[in-house]
């Protein structure tokens, strides 16, 4: 069995490559979350291992990939030394199957790993999503709004999955680049721009119904439900044109 492994650590990675290696498994390295995404989309692995060495952002790209992939019968195991309940909440919140702490034993993390592949076929991802009369169905991906279908070409279906799923919280032009396009952000910066508004426009995204996609650009953008956003320093939202 092969399994995609990213860790930024030497150390770590060589202690997670051998004791993969003695239990019967392949390990294969991802040096960046770029190469790991990459790697996912051309290659299908039976278990997926991501550690943090640090407490990531809400708009940490991996994190923001554990919502939106679509590998959904790949179990994700996540390690890391950062003993915090809100990392661990956020991980497993956003999607990965189990969270590991380190320094470990071996014996326990092979156990992890092999009691995830038994409950692949059982596992539940995250395939729908409702939210101010929107319903998202990733798996028929389809759209629509109080019953009503909006055709969505498959770009804005994951731009709107990665907004909808992720309510209140900033989403950076780099995480949308590395989830959506796996471009980096100044390569995709105006296509993003650009499908960002043609999504307003689709979405007839405002007050009238109940839900605004702010752009603030320091951060990114963020979708709001009206009466629950926070206020913003610095908002701009304004549409950009059409490209012909």
């Amino acid at each position: 069995m092969e399994i995609a492994v990213y860790i930024r650590n030497d150390a770590v990675l060589e202690q997670v490559r051998m004791v993969l290696m003695r239990a019967g498994f392949k390990c294969n390295h991802f040096s960046s979350d770029t190469a790991l995404l990459r790697g996912l989309r051309r290659e299908n692995f039976d278990l997926i291992l991501v550690d943090m060495p640090i407490e990531p952002k809400d708009d940490d790209s991996i994190i923001s990939w554990l919502s939106l992939r679509a590998t959904g019968n790949t179990p994700v195991l996540v390690t890391s030394p950062v003993r915090n309940a809100f990392l661990t909440a956020m991980v497993l919140n956003s999607g990965a199957d189990d969270f590991v702490h380190r320094p470990f034993e071996p014996i326990e993390l092979i156990a992890r790993i092999h009691a995830l592949l038994r409950r692949i076929t059982q596992r539940s991802n995250r395939m729908k999503i409702e939210l101010a009369g929107f319903a998202l169905d990733r798996e028929a991906v389809t759209f629509n709004y109080q019953g009503a279908p909006i055709e969505l070409t498959p770009r804005e279906f994951s731009m709107a999955w990665l907004f909808f799923s992720s309510p209140g919280v900033y989403i950076s032009r780099q995480t949308m680049s590395k989830s959506i396009w796996n471009a980096d952000s100044e390569i995709a910066g105006r296509t993003i721009e650009q499908h960002v508004y043609k999504l307003r426009k689709k979405l007839q995204l405002g007050p009238e119904r109940g839900v605004i996609l702010r752009t603030a650009y320091s951060q990114g953008y963020r979708l709001e439900v009206c009466g629950q956003e926070e206020s913003l320093q610095t908002s701009v939202d304004e549409p950009l044109p059409e490209e012909n």
